[in-house]
């Protein structure tokens, strides 16, 4: 249920309806816009529909919330939800991009991309220190001596880190190093992680399963924030279809989706749906084009040598090329990168 209040309204009146809404055994969500204030009641709303809501001071009007997606919902919160990774501002005008190598393998490696895409213009490095692998014969990562490479090459640069955690018991020593906590596709309904990490005080990277829908997808999202932790990024990054020239189908179309119906912010991950990468290129101009907020970029110096997905990584210099591309881009739609 949401409550908009008058923009006249005073804090007693709002603590009122606050504490009506605590009184009835439901969770209260507090959005404050330039004019008004809303107010999202969470939880089973029967006792609250015998309350007359409408008629208490300060009130302007009562809806209830259609969406089975309520936290995630732009009728809970209209306005764009901006997420602060250590002094990134995500969802904002600026289109973001956070680059590196699928998986951290050494020390040297790590530290030099990170100087790379840094000089390139990226405001987030990626590297996977766990990694979950389709054969489990696969490099799986460094673990937290990864985790600990990653760290120094934040030190460095001073780009925060965003690597996957993919297991609850990982959670507490993953959140220990990085910036932000990344969700694989593989895990987007592995729903005790999801609550995990909805206790976490970090924002939340949430990729979208290959055959997950985009209402699945925000319920995912809505599984982190109903724990506390309303700091999730949505990114899609390719479904499975019948097509079969990609290594998965970019759905372009979900970023204005999910933008429509959600305030978070949206990524598109151009590198794991091309699986290839001189594709990656025109895959990421178009998600720029479509309104993402961001981009996340595999990059890797030698990508022949890469221990994981080095046929979908760029070396440096085409990614320093790309973000040149993608710059005018965003001009044109009245953003920056």
């Amino acid at each position: 249920m949401i409550i908009v209040m008058k923009p006249e309204a005073t804090q007693a009146e709002i603590d009122h309806i606050v504490e009506t809404i605590v009184s009835l055994g439901l969770r209260p969500h507090i959005s404050r816009g330039e004019t008004r204030t809303i107010i999202g009641a969470i939880g089973d709303e029967s006792p609250l529909r015998a309350k007359p809501l409408a008629g208490f001071p300060g009130v302007e009007s009562v809806t209830e919330i259609q969406k089975p997606y309520k936290l995630a919902s732009r009728q809970l919160r209209p306005e764009p939800t901006l997420i602060n990774v250590n002094g990134v501002s995500v969802g904002g005008p600026q289109v973001h991009v956070i680059a590196g190598p699928c998986s951290v393998e050494t020390r040297e490696g790590a530290i030099e991309i990170a100087e790379a895409v840094r000089a390139a213009g990226a405001t987030m490095l990626r590297g996977g220190a766990f990694k979950p692998r389709t054969s489990p014969y696969s490099f799986q990562g460094l673990g937290e001596e990864g985790l600990k490479i990653l760290a120094e090459a934040r030190e460095r640069t001073g780009l925060p880190i965003v690597t996957e955690v993919m297991d609850p018991r990982q959670v507490e020593l993953v959140e220990q190093y990085a910036d932000v906590l990344q969700i694989g596709a593989r895990n987007v309904q592995n729903f005790n992680l999801l609550k995990e990490v909805g206790l976490s005080a970090k924002p939340v990277f949430l990729k979208r399963g290959l055959s997950t829908t985009l209402q699945e997808f925000l319920m995912s999202a809505e599984y982190v924030m109903s724990q506390g932790n309303p700091q999730v990024i949505l990114c899609e990054r390719g479904i499975r279809t019948f097509e079969t020239a990609m290594r998965h189908t970019l759905d372009i179309a979900a970023v204005a989706w999910l933008k429509a119906e959600s305030h978070l912010p949206v990524f598109i991950d151009p590198s794991h749906a091309a699986g290839l990468y001189r594709w990656v290129d025109s895959l990421a101009r178009a998600a720029v084009a479509a309104g993402a907020d961001g981009l996340m970029i595999e990059v890797h110096p030698r990508p022949e040598e890469a221990l994981s997905d080095g046929a979908q990584a760029l070396i440096p210099s085409r990614f320093r090329s790309l973000m040149q591309e993608l710059r005018p881009i965003a001009e044109a739609i009245g953003r920056s990168l």
